[in-house]
């Protein structure tokens, strides 16, 4: 790592903390001795969501927590269980290793966990996902959901 005052190559790290994506390191010019951080990102392979009308769009693992956050908003479901599916859809979607991936196989991954969590927020989910048109469509829903 070069030193951004004296540009010299020898450094050492003084400390490291590691963040859920960051590797935050401290380190120490060994020529003129002063401190500067660096930060390290983990570069997670590119998938691309193939949408229904055919768009593609990169992946967004933001989007995904936002979906399963509004599918459970006021319910009592705790915002790290969300967090904990999107990493699992997430990681999952990456064991595919596949550079396209539909949109309706996230849909799906996301409606079987909702399911295994909480019964209200995969109907909210679903709702949304499968377009339901009337309350015919929600009781048929339930139906198979019981």
């Amino acid at each position: 790592m070069k030193c951004p005052f004296c540009d010299s190559k020898e450094t050492k790290v003084v400390d490291k903390r590691d963040s859920d994506e960051i590797t935050r390191r401290r380190r120490e010019c060994l020529n003129c001795k002063k401190r500067f951080t660096t930060y390290e990102k983990t570069d997670s392979p590119h998938l691309v969501i193939l949408k229904k009308d055919q768009r593609r769009e990169s992946f967004d693992k933001n989007k995904l927590k936002t979906g399963l956050l509004k599918a459970c908003e006021k319910r009592p479901v705790p915002v790290e269980k969300v967090e904990q599916v999107a990493d699992k859809i997430e990681a999952e979607l990456l064991q595919l290793k596949r550079k396209e991936i539909p949109s309706t196989l996230i849909g799906e991954k996301v409606m079987k966990e909702l399911k295994k969590i909480d019964k209200v927020a995969y109907i909210r989910f679903a709702s949304v996902y499968r377009d339901f048109k009337d309350v015919d469509d929600f009781k048929k829903e339930i139906k198979e959901l019981k």
